[in-house]
C-alpha cells in the first residue's frame, strides 16, 4: 500500500474537471523500484499496523458516506479494477455506445497522471471527471465522493469508476460502490487470481477481456476461470472482447439485471 509504506502522498491527488485543458501532469514522481528505501522496514511492526488501520478506517467512513449519497439518489456505481492495459477505458466506451450514449451514465477516471482517458470519454458527450493520484496507486473514497458531487449524477444514473491500474492496493479501498468488477485480459497470465487473490475475492464480477487476442497469447481461459473461482466461488465470470463485441451482450444483460434488481 503506497500510503502506508510512505511512497504515496495523498496531497498529490487532484480532481480535474474536463472544462479545462490539461496536458500530462508534471507533478512529483516517486517510482517504485527494487532499491527504493522504505523507512517502515526499520520501524516496529506494531506501528506499521496502526498506520494501516487508521488509513483504512478513515477511508471506510468516507465510503459509507458515499454509499448514502448514491443510495439517496438511486445511483448504481461500478468500480472497475485491473492491472494496467487490461482494456478498462475501451470497455467503458463500448458500454456507453451500447447504452445509446445515455445521459444516465457518468464516469470518474482515475490515473496517476494525465487526462487521456477522460478526454476519450468526453468525446462521447458523457459527463466525466478526472482524478490524478500522483504517486498513489489507487483511488480513495474521499476524493471519489468529491468528484461524484461535482458530476452531480441525475437520479437513477449509472456511475462508472475506472480505478488506477493496479491489482493490489485498490482491493483494500472501498469507494462506496455497489459492484466491484475486475478485468483480467488474455494478454496477462491465467494465474493472476492466485497471485492477487484479494482483488478477485472482493469483486462481484470478473471480465476476461481481449478475447480476440486468444490465438496469440496462450492464455488458458478454463484455467483462469478455475483459479478465479478457487479464490471466490461466488464470482460471476464473463468472457468478452470490446473490439469484436463478443460477450458484450451478456455484459449488458448483467447490467440490466442488476439495475432491475435494485429497482425492486
Amino acid at each position: 500500500m503506497c500510503d502506508v509504506c510512505g511512497c504515496g502522498n495523498p496531497s498529490e491527488t487532484r480532481i480535474i474537471p474536463l472544462d479545462h485543458t490539461h496536458g500530462p501532469e508534471q507533478g512529483p514522481h516517486h517510482p517504485h523500484d527494487l532499491h527504493h528505501p522504505h523507512s517502515h522496514l526499520h520501524e516496529p511492526v506494531r506501528r506499521e499496523v496502526i498506520i494501516e488501520q487508521d488509513i483504512l478506517h478513515k477511508n471506510q467512513l468516507f465510503a459509507e458516506r458515499n454509499r448514502g449519497f448514491f443510495e439517496a439518489r438511486g445511483i448504481m456505481v461500478l468500480n472497475l479494477v485491473s492491472s494496467p492495459g487490461s482494456g478498462k477505458t475501451t470497455l467503458v466506451e463500448e458500454i456507453i455506445r451500447r447504452s445509446g450514449k445515455s445521459p444516465n451514465i457518468c464516469v470518474v477516471e482515475g490515473d496517476q497522471q494525465s487526462t487521456l482517458d477522460a478526454e476519450r470519454i468526453k468525446m462521447l458527450n458523457i459527463p466525466v471527471i478526472q482524478i490524478n493520484t500522483g504517486s498513489s496507486c489507487h483511488l480513495e473514497a474521499e476524493t471519489v465522493g468529491q468528484a461524484a458531487k461535482q458530476l452531480n449524477p441525475i437520479k437513477g444514473a449509472l456511475l462508472i469508476i475506472e480505478n488506477v491500474g493496479n491489482l493490489m492496493c485498490p482491493s483494500l479501498f472501498d469507494l462506496g460502490e455497489n459492484y466491484r468488477v475486475v478485468l483480467l485480459s488474455t494478454a496477462e497470465g491465467d494465474d493472476k487470481p492466485l497471485k492477487y487473490p484479494s482483488m478477485f475475492h472482493t469483486s462481484h464480477l470478473c471480465l476476461i477481456t481481449k478475447n480476440d487476442l486468444l490465438p496469440y497469447t496462450g492464455f488458458d481461459v478454463e484455467k483462469a476461470r478455475k483459479n478465479a473461482l478457487l479464490v471466490n466461488p461466488n464470482l460471476q465470470i464473463i468472457q468478452l472482447s470490446s473490439i469484436t463485441g463478443e460477450g458484450m451482450d451478456m455484459l449488458m444483460q448483467w447490467l440490466e439485471g442488476i439495475r432491475k434488481q435494485r429497482c425492486k
